[in-house]
């Protein structure tokens, strides 16, 4: 028996890997040679494409298509109808397939708000925060808060979603300090629980 949930009305391709504890809800398809790790929830009319790798504990909450060429690391969250693309030049009459598509990588705990939009070919950072609506079309930094078409920067969040004082402090008590231009937790912590 496995150690996972999917439910009847959606479909599992061949080669596809689905750890332990997740939950595949109504009308999803994972395509074939798909990796989804341990504890996640795959929402309503979710498509996984081929050759995708997800990490532990994401959430892809409903009407979500992770494309070919996307990998999401471990608890990342997607929210509701947010869009992610592989193909910067898509032409109908002149497909390129997947020689063509353009990696994306997101990194652990990073939030994609809903109906946010990340162009293909960038790197969201560890635990970023992208706005509802807003549209990525460049590298996000680790604990940055995007928001806006295009996304640019307004502010820095904490590991648990909450936005950073001017001293790089959260009210939960943790607490960063800024190195070299780039945001680093002054501890690592562990909110997993």
């Amino acid at each position: 028996m496995a150690g996972y949930f999917v439910h009847e009305s959606s479909y599992i391709d061949d080669n596809v890997e689905i750890g332990e504890g997740t939950k595949v809800w109504h009308f999803c398809h994972v395509q074939k040679n798909s990796k989804i790790g341990e504890n996640c929830s795959i929402g309503q009319n979710v498509n996984i494409s081929n050759n995708v790798k997800i990490g532990n504990g994401v959430k892809i909450q409903n009407n979500v298509s992770v494309y070919e060429g996307v990998e999401l690391e471990d608890y990342v969250f997607c929210g509701p109808s947010m869009v992610f693309t592989n193909d910067l030049t898509p032409r109908s009459k002149y497909p390129k397939g997947s020689a063509g598509y353009r990696k994306t990588l997101v990194k652990e705990g990073a939030s994609l708000g809903a109906n946010s939009t990340i162009i293909c070919g960038n790197t969201i950072g560890r635990w970023a925060m992208i706005a509802a609506g807003a549209v990525v079309t460049k590298d996000v930094p680790d604990y940055a808060l995007m928001a806006g078409v295009p996304a640019r920067r307004v502010g820095s969040v904490c590991e648990c979603g909450m936005k950073l004082n001017g001293s790089l402090s959260c009210q939960c008590g943790r607490k960063y300090k800024m190195t070299e231009g780039k945001i680093k937790a002054e501890t690592e912590n562990d909110i997993r629980g």
